[in-house]
């Protein structure tokens, strides 16, 4: 890719970015949210037309890739935000637009075989006919790359491919990446989990706000560089975590239980600490936390806040009383894609920005939404714009602002630095410490250890449904949240 640009209304997304990829090798493209990564790679797979500079691949320039004609020249992309069709199943999605056929009907059986034979090459433990909206999301992720693998790509792009998923399924996609390189597939590889890349990158890419930094062998650089050509500057602290005095109890959840996921679950959050919850896949963090805001019932159990008992059935109940939720998945649960920033972001808050007769102050929804913009440093040509059209980083500060207009009490964060570059990871740290100091709950959901040590002040482990272990941070380390994380595992192998 030679000279590339390429702009959308009030922004250039890509300026004069030069690219290029080998047989046999993983380069990685690495830049923050913004820098115009995700929109480079769908110019290569042929989603956007560019404005200016040239493609070429395998040596052929193409003037007029779409992205049927680039899958065909060997291009297959797994897209950061999942493109699954949620009512099909596995097979299905699989072979979309690639169906086999039999005559005038479809062969089924021979699909599903094919797709058992694509997900067993993955270790993926899932039966074809499985509809895909059943499935939770880190399962949704290894469709995809299942699906991209089908398709025999010489040129595989990887955006943000293990953002949903375990350790264990980590290990199987790197093996899997190394077993590619071998057999001559180039890999464009963009992730924000720099420690990744030593296992598997050869050179790397950096993009800074459109336009291309530098390319470098990976073996020749170090971590703090690649940081520092990617913001600009150095940044001195990956976790920054201030310290506050512990003050009184906020919320109190006692002997919560939903089905298998959620079994007898009892904690309380304190005003001045950042309460982390750690486990493994499957361990039942999500599903607690929708229990919590209402989104799914409960069988039994009680939740205080400020001493106070609430009667949750809706996520509109836990709302109003003050407790709110960062979903997981921002692009689902968290956004509506086709608003605008602002809509966004005043659509929630809106028995606080309309009158008694219920008519929107203009004013104060502007009002409301600028501060917003400005506190989180949200990215953006103009608050009217599509919330579909922002960076995954970017995207997820409009979730995370739409419930700080409303001077919530808990803030529940499931996951809010998935996907998301190194700068703006701490500042959602940052924003974290914030809430703490200002006296607002903070209950941070990760996967990613290090961050939980390092944000945390208490942490609480669960495996199989069941809070399995506590730590405070100044005793905490890997090995420790691992043993309580695989406590029911363990037992389980024991008994064999």
């Amino acid at each position: 890719m030679n000279h590339v640009s390429k702009t959308f209304p009030g922004v250039k997304a890509l300026d004069d970015v030069s690219f290029n990829l080998r047989a046999g090798e993983v380069m990685a493209l690495l830049g923050e949210n913004g820098a115009g990564k995700s929109t480079l790679v769908k110019v290569l797979s042929g989603v956007y037309i560019r404005d200016e500079g040239e493609v070429k691949i395998f040596g052929a320039e193409q003037t007029d890739l779409t992205p049927k004609k680039a899958q065909e020249l060997g291009i297959a992309i797994i897209h950061q935000e999942l493109n699954m069709c949620a009512h099909l199943s596995v097979t299905e999605n699989i072979f979309l637009g690639r169906e086999i056929r039999r005559g005038t009907t479809l062969a089924e059986k021979q699909m599903n075989k094919k797709a058992k034979a694509i997900l067993d090459e993955l270790n993926i433990n899932i039966n074809p006919k499985t509809i895909v909206g059943d499935l939770p999301v880190s399962k949704q992720q290894m469709v995809e790359i299942a699906k991209a693998l089908s398709m025999d790509a010489k040129i595989l792009i990887m955006d943000e491919p293990t953002s949903a998923l375990s350790s264990k399924e980590i290990d199987d996609l790197f093996s899997i990446i190394r077993k590619l390189k071998e057999a001559g597939r180039g890999i464009v590889y963009i992730s924000h989990r720099l420690e990744e890349l030593q296992h598997i990158v050869d050179r790397v890419s950096i993009m800074r706000d459109g336009k291309y930094i530098t390319s470098m062998n990976f073996a020749d650089t170090n971590m703090e560089e690649i940081i520092s050509y990617m913001v600009g500057r150095e940044i001195k602290e990956k976790f920054p975590r201030i310290s506050c005095k512990k003050g009184k109890k906020i919320m109190e959840i006692e002997n919560f239980n939903a089905g298998r996921m959620v079994r007898n679950i009892s904690f309380d959050v304190y005003e001045g600490e950042t309460l982390g919850i750690a486990g493994l896949m499957g361990a039942g963090r999500t599903e607690t936390t929708r229990v919590i805001f209402g989104i799914d019932p409960k069988e039994s159990g009680t939740v205080f806040l400020d001493g106070r008992e609430l009667k949750i059935h809706r996520p509109i109940d836990a709302i109003k009383a003050g407790i709110v939720l960062v979903p997981e998945d921002r692009k689902k649960d968290g956004l509506c894609v086709n608003l605008s920033i602002k809509d966004n972001i005043c659509l929630p808050n809106l028995d606080i920005i309309c009158n008694k007769a219920g008519v929107v102050k203009r004013k104060k929804e502007v009002e409301m939404t600028d501060n917003m913009v400005d506190q989180l440093k949200i990215k953006l040509p103009g608050t009217e714009v599509n919330a579909a059209t922002l960076s995954g980083g970017n995207q997820q500060k409009v979730v995370v602002g739409k419930w700080l207009a409303r001077k919530s009490r808990v803030v529940i964060f499931d996951e809010p630095t998935r996907g998301i570059d190194v700068a703006a990871k701490v500042e959602i740290y940052n924003l974290m410490n914030q809430l703490k100091k200002e006296g607002i709950g903070v209950v941070f959901i990760s996967s990613e250890m290090p961050e939980l040590i390092g944000v945390s002040d208490r942490i609480l482990i669960m495996c199989d449904g069941r809070m399995t272990g506590e730590l405070e941070t100044a005793a905490a380390t890997q090995d420790k949240i691992m043993m309580y994380a695989t406590k029911f595992e363990n037992k389980m192998e024991k008994s064999k």
